[in-house]
């Protein structure tokens, strides 16, 4: 079996000047390597051509459907123009075999995927889509080709031709199977972006790793390290493996693996995870997990497993076709029967009377009733920053019923603010908050740059502090203005003012640490001047959106990996029916499967990397615009505007596209249950037969009736 999902980069070892074949897994020299690729900006290196082809197939197939379905289209049109606009413009009539062969190639190359969904089809014994386009696409190609060879005077006359100007049916046949491919290859193009987000995931993963062997730093490739092994880490330095920290003190900003907006502090005994950055200190971490059982080998495979697990949706047209094609194909053939044994007609009318059939039943409006409805809402959606990458996504949001929405960068802006200054012993508000940004001003650190960023709204010029001393996971000491100041944590106030505040002063910070503030405490010579709270605030709309989704009946539940203090705060703000934190990406991902197997239809909105496993587990995964680009690319919705409320108006253009695709699907259906006894010759006694072209002329009318249906979108407001 052809391997079509995979997960792999090259990792490169500088030291060594080796690659890894991202494929099997083997080494390979980079200064002797014969198979290699760039995509992305990365370079990756194989062992042997079938590697770097098996890497290549998925573009592969998307490249091939999109050059089938620009020579189906681009086929159909010169067909139509030839039949059509020619003769009626130029006088110029078609030519018989430039069709047929142009109709014919299309027929065999294009539309060969059909003719194996009609065998599959058949030996499982379930009728499909497939096999209605490859029965009704080849009686109308089969009976065109006839009628040419006739007019050629290859063929005697064998069957009776159309008359009038429209005498072949090889346009049908091309633009039928040009528009279903577009469909297909949209899905297909869905699935590619979805692998190659998994891959990106590589880029956060360090390819080296320091270790102590024998008492001396060695730097080794990160997959070698072996459990138990002793791994030092830099301020700047991505952690390269899970472990606990055995020696140091620092700060680790986890905001990729698992969406905390601020940084943790890390001493001896805590855990730390792979990926996460290094802010401050140096550490040594004993190594507990390696490889691929770390944690973020472990977010790679959920996001895998759920790109692979998840099922086409199956549409309604498979179902109906499923139903259709029998009765159309027996229909066809008892009416020839029966014209020909009973009735005692000719052969030739016998055989009209079975095309008809057949040709009023190909799926021509039935291959855009779909596409069109979900183009045209599409590029709604798209002016208004939606973009919708699928229409199995579309159709599976307007039954959603439970919005699941990570809190850092989505319910929330993303980084920390400042929301609440007090003061102590004397000193006001504006005094601690200018001692805490002049302290502040030589630091990166998210918490200061949040602190600068509120005294400069004030209308604030923080001093340049004359010594500044940062104590990692601590704060810093600084002399401002002559005047010894220290902003931090309260244990490192306590250190050199104790005790921190009397106990209403113990009060206030306590409540502020209730609302889910991190507060930083500010003294100034010894006395204890005041703090700073800090939140990373819910957005504007947060609330009304969640106060919208209920009105349309859907729950709604807040996933985070923050604290259980913060998130219950932001919780109560927003308004979410509940909340879970503390978790994990791959906790996430388990939750969205739970409520998946509990019944509920489930829309998971996040931006972060680590919301990459639950975006791609739920129903829907719908990313915000403003996130990772793997954010981006495992979600099936991307809202560009960073506006909360595009998920309601995106649950709302679903539920209006979708009911305009059953209304086409109807009406694509409609016409052939009314024309189909009229092609079988119900009204021959009357004197009514309905010849082929008119059956051309019924598919025509079906399919502008579905494009009109479909524009009316155009005037949906969003």
């Amino acid at each position: 079996m052809r391997r079509h999902n995979y997960i792999a980069i090259a990792l490169h070892v500088d030291v060594a000047g080796m690659a890894r074949d991202i494929v099997c897994g083997m080494y390979v020299d980079e200064s002797t390597a014969e198979f290699k690729v760039s995509k992305n900006g990365v370079l990756y290196y194989f062992c042997s051509q079938s590697c770097m082809l098996q890497f290549l197939e998925p573009e592969v197939e998307l490249r091939r459907l999109r050059y089938m379905v620009a020579f189906a289209i681009a086929t159909g049109s010169f067909i139509a123009a030839s039949e059509f606009l020619l003769p009626a413009l130029l006088n110029l009539h078609p030519n018989a075999l430039l069709l047929m062969v142009l109709a014919t190639a299309v027929q065999f190359s294009a539309g060969l995927r059909f003719y194996r969904g009609l065998i599959d089809a058949i030996k499982a014994r379930q009728a499909n889509m497939d096999s209605l386009i490859a029965i009704g696409t080849t009686t109308a190609w089969a009976y065109s080709t006839i009628i040419a060879l006739q007019d050629l005077g290859v063929l005697p006359s064998l069957l009776p031709a159309p008359t009038g100007q429209h005498r072949y049916y090889f346009m049908e046949s091309a633009l039928i199977i040009g528009f279903i491919l577009l469909g297909r290859t949209l899905e297909h193009r869905v699935r590619v972006r979805a692998e190659e987000a998994v891959r990106s995931l590589y880029e956060m993963h360090p390819d080296r790793a320091t270790v102590i062997r024998d008492g001396e730093e060695v730097v080794v490739p990160a997959e070698e390290v072996q459990p138990g092994e002793t791994v030092v880490v830099r301020p700047g330095e991505r952690i390269p493996v899970d472990g606990v920290v055995i020696e140091g003190f620092t700060s680790v900003d986890q905001s990729a693996m698992t969406g905390e907006s601020v940084p943790v502090e890390k001493s001896v005994g805590d855990e730390v995870i792979t990926g996460t950055v290094n802010l401050t200190g140096l550490i040594k971490v004993r190594a507990t997990r390696t490889g691929y059982e770390t944690t973020f080998h472990q977010i790679i495979r959920t996001v895998q497993e759920a790109i692979l697990s998840r099922v086409p949706l199956q549409q309604l047209a498979d179902r109906v076709a499923s139903v259709f094609v029998p009765v159309v194909v027996s229909v066809a053939l008892g009416a020839s029967l029966f014209w020909s044994l009973v009735a005692g007609m000719p052969l030739n009318f016998a055989v009209l009377v079975a095309v008809s059939v057949l040709i009023i039943a190909c799926p021509c409006a039935l291959g855009i009733a779909t596409p069109a409805a979900i183009m045209i809402g599409a590029g709604r959606a798209a002016r208004r920053g939606i973009l919708i990458r699928s229409g199995e996504a579309l159709e599976l949001l307007r039954r959603v019923t439970t919005v699941a929405l990570d809190k850092t960068g989505t319910v929330t802006l993303g980084r920390p603010e400042v929301v609440r200054v007090v003061g102590f012993n004397g000193f006001g508000e504006d005094e601690v908050l200018f001692y805490a940004a002049s302290a502040e001003r030589s630091s990166n650190h998210p918490i200061a740059l949040a602190v600068l960023e509120h005294a400069r709204r004030r209308g604030m010029n923080p001093a340049e502090p004359s010594l500044a001393v940062t104590r990692p996971g601590l704060g810093v000491e600084a002399e401002v203005m002559g005047r010894r100041v220290l902003v931090g944590s309260t244990s490192l106030v306590r250190s050199a003012v104790p005790p921190v505040g009397d106990g209403l002063v113990q009060d206030q910070i306590a409540e502020m640490q209730r609302a889910g503030m991190t507060t930083v405490v500010v003294s100034v010579d010894g006395v204890l001047a005041g703090a700073i709270g800090l939140m990373d605030s819910p957005r504007e709309e947060a609330r009304e959106v969640v106060a919208e989704l209920r009105r349309r009946g859907i729950r709604t539940v807040m996933l985070t990996g923050d604290n259980e203090v913060t998130a219950r705060a932001i919780a109560e703000i927003v308004g979410v029916d509940q909340f879970r934190a503390s978790l994990m990406p791959e906790e996430k991902a388990r939750i969205v499967r739970e409520m998946r197997e509990a019944g509920e239809v489930v829309a998971m909105v996040g931006d972060g990397i680590n919301d990459a496993p639950a975006l791609t587990a739920a129903d829907v995964g719908i990313a915000i615009g403003s996130g990772t680009d793997i954010a981006k690319q495992a979600g099936s919705i991307v809202l560009l505007r960073s506006d909360l409320r595009d998920v309601v108006r995106a649950i709302d253009l679903s539920r209006v596209t979708v009911s305009k695709i059953k209304q086409n699907l109807f009406w694509a259906f409609a016409y052939n249950v009314v024309l189909i006894p009229v092609a079988a010759g119900a009204l021959y006694p009357l004197g009514v037969l309905l010849n082929p072209v008119f059956s051309a002329v019924a598919m025509a009318m079906s399919s502008i009736s579905v494009t009109l249906n479909s524009m009316t979108l155009y005037r949906l407001r969003l």
